[in-house]
């Protein structure tokens, strides 16, 4: 499989954990998607989470990217994702169209069917239904954003999607759900990390690579091929290493142990990093950890976050720089105005990229 042209473009992604109350939280976001976009990174991806601030601090991601579209002026801002079977569809649609006016027009979609299966009930939608209540609030969701009639009204959004429903991104962890958003014509979202099949010590790669596969091949003749892998990544000064590792210890092991079902006791942190796909260090580390990850050369995009490592805003914002000046020239990844210019236009790109 040939790696995307040109490199994948990178990208911030934050669920908004530091320890702070709210509104350092979204204070500190904000500051960081000014910082991204100050060094270059093509797009900004927020998380969405109900209910307790310990998985994800942000309910609301189209308010916090409204108040980033003021700070900023190039970087495409992004849900990462919203949950449409918690969501109301039209809502979500009416929103997304606001903040790409509000934007000039920066605004890339992400969506799924997960969501904390706890966070159902409270919005009145059961969690074993949520695949067939995804579909039908994703059918709501493209038709609103593409401005057909809803739900058989003649009824159209204000401010009108334009081509808002041709940058939707739909995420998954599994072929299946790659085919799906191929056969969409949408961009595909790859997780950080994942589960592995039987506890098996595979590499990320070896899990995404197929569901890459699968979407390419499903995508439509003439449909624009974007895939985004996400990674976490803290890149830090020499002086900071041993810092940043402590600061590692509880997240990565809580990790490892809770996704992957991996017991911990007896491991290094830089072993517990290496299983939880955690790319840690300082510039030349993380580089050469980087590089091994075939699915992110055969992706379009790149995104980073810090999570699960409890990086304070300072750290994270050091990491943002030293992943723009230092670790992507290394590797190839696209910065700065061209890696904005080709995102901006990447749902306009006609054809399938090469296998």
């Amino acid at each position: 499989m040939t790696p995307a042209p040109d490199g994948p473009r990178i990208g911030f992604f934050s669920r908004l954990l530091e320890q702070a109350p709210a509104a350092d939280r979204y204070r500190f976001a904000i500051e960081q998607i000014a910082q991204a976009e100050a060094c270059g990174f093509a797009s900004a991806w927020v998380a969405q989470h109900h209910f307790g601030e310990h998985e994800g601090g942000l309910p609301s991601p189209f308010v916090l990217l409204a108040a980033a579209a003021e700070r900023t002026s190039r970087i495409a801002l992004a849900t990462g994702v919203v949950t449409l079977p918690i969501d109301d569809p039209l809502r979500a649609a009416e929103d997304a169209s606001v903040l790409d006016a509000l934007s000039g027009g920066r605004v890339q979609l992400g969506v799924a069917s997960g969501g904390t299966p706890s966070s159902f009930a409270p919005f009145g939608r059961a969690a074993d239904r949520r695949r067939e209540i995804f579909a039908d609030h994703f059918a709501v969701f493209r038709d609103a954003l593409s401005g057909r009639g809803i739900r058989g009204t003649d009824a159209r959004i204000y401010p009108a999607g334009g081509d808002l429903d041709r940058r939707i991104w739909q995420a998954t962890f599994s072929v299946d759900g790659g085919v799906r958003a191929g056969r969409d014509g949408d961009g595909l979202l790859l997780s950080r990390t994942q589960p592995r099949p039987g506890g098996q010590d595979l590499p990320l790669h070896d899990l995404q690579l197929p569901i890459i596969e699968a979407y390419r091949e499903a995508l439509p003749e003439g449909a624009p091929f974007r895939v985004l892998a996400s990674r976490t990544a803290v890149v830090v000064d020499e002086e900071n290493r041993t810092r940043v590792l402590e600061l590692a210890e509880r997240g990565l092991r809580e990790l490892a142990e809770g996704m992957l079902g991996v017991d911990t006791a007896g491991l290094g942190i830089d072993e517990v990093a290496r299983l939880t796909d955690t790319h840690v260090g300082t510039p030349d580390e993380v580089a050469a950890s980087l590089a091994a990850d075939r699915a992110i050369a055969a992706s379009t995009d790149v995104s980073f976050q810090v999570h699960s490592i409890d990086a304070p805003h300072e750290i994270t914002l050091r990491s943002l720089e030293l992943l723009a000046t230092e670790v992507a020239p290394r590797l190839g990844y696209v910065t700065g105005p061209a890696a904005f210019d080709a995102l901006g236009a990447a749902h306009l790109t006609h054809g399938k990229a090469t296998a």
